[in-house]
């Protein structure tokens, strides 16, 4: 008599193996943390407190991570130039912004490099403001967010830079020959040939320094711009409330950061099958 093989597994098993523990125990102790903050009068009003700066916090980290995509995009092209200074120029750049600190740079860009902007500015408007017809730009003048986001940008630039040129050097240059072939001009072969497949490759990377600009957002709160980081400094300061304080804070970097990473995997997957098809 024949041993009878291995039952098949059922549906419910097979997803039951898939199933991520590590996110269904995030997932606990995130609910569990909400119900703390909905059941606890101290959690709560200190919850409220913090959530005025997650608009902050989020628009800081959208409007630099996107500055700083685009000019990463630019000096990854600048890279590969024909022109060598172009060339250099590109390396040296982000040669010398890798190796500078987020935290020092945001000082410099602060109380450094945004005066000497601004002088500059005065400088090239200096007989429009002789001749009445401008006013002369204050320091007061350049909000300290925008310092903030110009220094995240120039920071993560660099990085992202890297990461847009490996994308473009591993589309195969044959595909980029075909396109030329064809008649496609250099942009056109950029934009419909080289950039879509570049994406799929680039997209895990993006997202990962997306999520660490999430992160090093709260950096802004030397400045004393009003994100979660910074609000909970000074409630907690107020209050003593230092634990209860900065558990919330913890919980709401995250929620957000953890929620943003399984989104860019949900697209990664969806991305890989979609080029698995075509």
């Amino acid at each position: 008599m024949s041993e009878a093989g291995p039952r098949p597994k059922s549906a419910l098993r097979k997803r039951l193996d898939q199933l991520p523990w590590w996110l269904v125990a995030a997932v606990i102790c995130a609910v569990g943390f909400a119900v703390v903050i909905a059941a606890d009068a101290d959690y709560r009003t200190i919850f409220h407190a913090l959530s005025a700066g997650i608009g902050t916090m989020l628009f800081v980290t959208v409007v630099a991570f996107f500055g700083a995509a685009a000019l990463g995009l630019a000096i990854a092209t600048a890279q590969s130039s024909r022109l060598r200074i172009v060339r250099e120029a590109a390396i040296f750049y982000v040669e010398i912004m890798r190796g500078v600190p987020v935290l020092v740079l945001l000082f410099y860009i602060a109380f450094v490099g945004a005066p000497a902007l601004i002088a500059a500015v005065n400088f090239v408007i200096a007989p429009l403001v002789s001749a009445g017809l401008m006013k002369a730009v204050l320091i007061r003048d350049f909000d300290l967010v925008w310092r903030a986001i110009l220094a995240l940008v120039l920071s993560y630039a660099a990085f992202l830079s890297e990461v847009f040129r490996a994308g473009i050097a591993a589309v195969g240059a044959g595909q980029v020959e075909a396109a030329r072939a064809l008649g496609m001009t250099r942009w056109q072969t950029f934009r419909l040939v080289v950039m879509p497949q570049a994406f799929r490759t680039i997209l895990p990377p993006l997202g990962n320094d997306f999520v660490a600009m999430i992160k090093d957002s709260s950096l802004v709160s030397v400045l004393g711009v009003q994100d979660v980081t910074q609000l909970g400094k000074v409630y907690s300061s107020s209050t003593f409330l230092f634990f209860e304080t900065y558990n919330v804070v913890a919980f709401i970097y995250l929620v957000t950061t953890v929620s943003l990473s399984l989104g860019v995997r949900a697209l990664e997957k969806k991305l890989r099958r979609q080029g698995d098809a075509a």
